[in-house]
């Protein structure tokens, strides 16, 4: 069983349960986009659209924290391996 991967996984090291790369590019847009969102809002005066932009870019820093430990774990079981985005 691979560390890389979730527990009861379908994916394999050789077919991945989900494409990291894409993963993190994915998480680093949307972290991107809900802090300019939130700081538009509050610059608006509509503080509960800031507030729920922000919970949604923590989310985005939990999720990005959750693929860079994947892909770390990734990269101890196939070092020197090189991923394109979509693997």
């Amino acid at each position: 069983m691979t560390r890389s991967q979730p527990r009861r996984a379908r994916g394999t090291v050789g077919h991945a349960y989900s494409a990291l790369n894409l993963r993190l590019a994915l998480a680093l847009f949307g972290l991107v986009t809900m802090t300019v969102l939130a700081v538009g809002a509050f610059a608006a005066g509509l503080a509960w659209l800031g507030v729920l932009c922000v919970l949604f870019a923590v989310v985005a820093v939990v999720d990005l924290v959750v693929i860079q430990r994947r892909r770390a774990a990734r990269r101890r079981e196939q070092p020197g391996a090189r991923h394109s985005l979509f693997e």
